[in-house]
């Protein structure tokens, strides 16, 4: 028997602040984006690992404070001044640099406090522990406060499931909920991975979500 195409249809996940899971391991950095514009400094820094939520509450200040979003490695020292002049910006997923990349994110982090802009940065990990060689930049971003979103715990890593299985219009019992997440890796990315692998299984098979496919999918006997 021929195996079934399964078209992988298009779905967007829901981003908005009402969206957005609060639990421990990720209150303080709601509530440092919930407390904008009465931040602590002109430049906030959030970290987590990949899938923790920085993503999505960048999107929600994003929204809240009509910034504009740039890339580290898209950082033009000439552009800089153009950047700033919107008021608030977002620095998505900082990493090492090149020396001219560095340069213009010096340029940006002291302008930014002269013109009293607002900056929110998002890394994988604390900027204390991002290889930087320009030592005032690296001063600069050490004084800079911080918040990480740490991992899942079980009431949050099963939100994440109830929502991401929601925001692909998929019907799963908590039975399922429960399934999953004592089983999967404790991350959005592994909650997310799993959810898009019974999605396509039950497309496939035109099979509802239940317990003996999310046990198929997570042994790979579905694949």
């Amino acid at each position: 028997m021929a195996r079934q195409l399964v078209l992988e249809l298009g779905h967007r996940p829901a981003s908005g602040r009402e969206d957005f899971l609060v639990a421990p391991p990720n209150e303080t950095a709601v509530a440092t984006i919930d407390a904008w514009p009465d931040w602590p400094d002109r430049i906030v820094s959030l970290s987590g690992p990949e899938g923790s939520g920085k993503t999505h509450l960048a999107e929600v200040w994003r929204a809240a404070a009509n910034a504009a979003s740039v890339a580290p490695g898209d950082l033009v020292d000439t552009a800089i001044p153009d950047l700033v002049a919107r008021r608030a910006l977002i620095l998505e997923d900082l990493g090492p640099l090149d020396p001219s990349k560095e340069r213009a994110l010096f340029h940006l982090v002291n302008l930014v406090r002269a013109e009293e802009a607002f900056l929110l940065i998002t890394s994988r990990n604390p900027l204390a522990r991002i290889q930087l060689r320009l030592p005032d930049l690296v001063s600069r971003l050490r004084a800079v406060p911080h918040v990480e979103l740490g991992p899942p715990d079980d009431a949050l890593l099963a939100g994440i499931l109830v929502k991401l299985f929601a925001d692909r219009q998929l019907r799963a019992t908590p039975a399922v909920i429960s399934y999953l997440a004592s089983r999967i890796e404790r991350s959005v990315a592994a909650a997310r991975e799993a959810v898009a692998a019974l999605d396509r299984a039950s497309l496939s098979g035109k099979r509802p979500v239940t317990v003996p496919l999310a046990a198929e999918v997570l042994s790979g006997r579905s694949e």
